[in-house]
């Protein structure tokens, strides 16, 4: 009888593990048919295509969005900008890191500190003025400060950071 017991406590003790490591595991990112538009690499969590996750329009859209309207150092009036807050993308791919490396369509890169996603509202910008943001206007993906909301970010250094065209993102 205590040999049996002993067997069926082991056997619940063997299942029981990895339901643990499963419950607190990240829900999966679905690949679908739609073209990818962003790839998140390093040190993420959620993942869905090797060790990267793979992003359409429909799963941007499907985080929190977050809106202001800004003048750019690149855009001759104010428009209105919609996307994730970038803290709240990296929030939900469970990132760990104190900067990422984003890298643009055209080549461009740059290193970008976390800290400015918490001081400041960047978004990564999907639509201007109510519209997809067209290549050949910056999009479709733009790494964007709301310049007008405070005059540090009108510096050359923060310009730099406010990456557009952007393809990939390093999680570092």
């Amino acid at each position: 009888m205590a040999v049996k017991a002993s067997l069926i406590g082991w056997a619940m003790l063997m299942l029981g593990v990895p339901l643990v490591g499963w419950a607190s595991a990240p829900e999966p990112l679905n690949l679908s048919n739609a073209p990818v538009i962003l790839t998140v690499s390093g040190n993420i969590e959620l993942e869905n295509a090797g060790h990267e996750v793979q992003l359409d329009l429909a799963t941007l859209e499907a985080l929190p969005q977050y809106a202001f309207a800004t003048s750019t150092p690149w855009t001759a009036e104010v428009n209105h900008y919609r996307g994730p807050l970038m803290r709240d993308l990296l929030s939900h791919l469970n990132a760990d890191t104190d900067t990422v490396h984003v890298a643009a369509m055209d080549g461009y890169e740059a290193d970008i500190p976390v800290s400015d996603f918490e001081k400041y509202e960047v978004i990564l910008a999907l639509t201007k003025d109510g519209a997809a943001i067209p290549v050949r206007e910056l999009g479709p993906l733009w790494i964007l400060y709301p310049f007008d909301q405070d005059d540090a970010l009108l510096s050359e250094k923060m310009r730099f950071r406010s990456v557009w065209q952007v393809m990939h993102i390093n999680v570092r």
